[in-house]
């Protein structure tokens, strides 16, 4: 573009407009800055490769060199980043962050203390404030972890828990119960 004035200031700094009306200001230390003609949409380029965009909407997109790392915030409080292995991690303005990882699963962490993963083969972990955890399986199993024990649910209806102390109970739908010790040991079956 042609230069209409250039002005150089005692400090160093360098002002160029150009006809179409955009600003360029050079920094002595090699940082620049660009205010395009519509005077809203402001990018700086900072002497380390840095890129900070300030657009019309109040959007603002820092390009961290180093760390190949996109952090854009939007006006209403979002804020997204990208960072160069693919991970996109979004933090809401109510608290809550949202991390997409390389191999596409989903991490949601809630302002109450929970967490929720979904994994790319469907399965689904939620672990609540008191650690418990719940996992949902694609084949329709479900597992409850707690301090206490672990339980798993079949489809079919049958219920497995496993305890701290090793000791090992399994309900059948048709109503039958079978508990085994630590080592494995029936100690009790209902068959009917």
């Amino acid at each position: 573009e042609e230069i209409q004035r250039e002005t150089t200031y005692p400090d160093g700094k360098v002002e160029k407009v150009l006809k179409n009306g955009c600003h360029l200001i050079f920094f002595p230390n090699g940082t620049w800055k660009k205010v395009d003609s519509d005077g809203k949409t402001v990018t700086i380029t900072f002497f380390n490769g840095d890129v900070k965009q300030v657009m019309p909407d109040q959007t603002v997109i820092y390009y961290y060199a180093d760390a190949k790392t996109t952090h854009t915030t939007y006006s209403d409080g979002l804020e997204v980043l990208h960072f160069s292995n693919g991970q996109i991690e979004k933090h809401y303005p109510d608290g809550k962050k949202e991390i997409t990882f390389p191999d596409q699963t989903i991490k949601n962490l809630f302002t109450d203390g929970q967490e929720e993963s979904i994994f790319p083969d469907g399965t689904i972990v939620r672990i609540q404030r008191d650690g418990s955890k719940t996992i949902e399986f694609n084949n329709g199993q479900r597992e409850l972890h707690t301090s206490q024990f672990k339980r798993r649910e079949y489809p079919d209806g049958t219920v497995k828990t496993v305890y701290v102390n090793g000791q090992q109970e399994t309900k059948y739908v048709s109503g039958r119960v079978r508990v085994k010790d630590k080592d494995g040991n029936i100690i009790m079956d209902t068959k009917l």
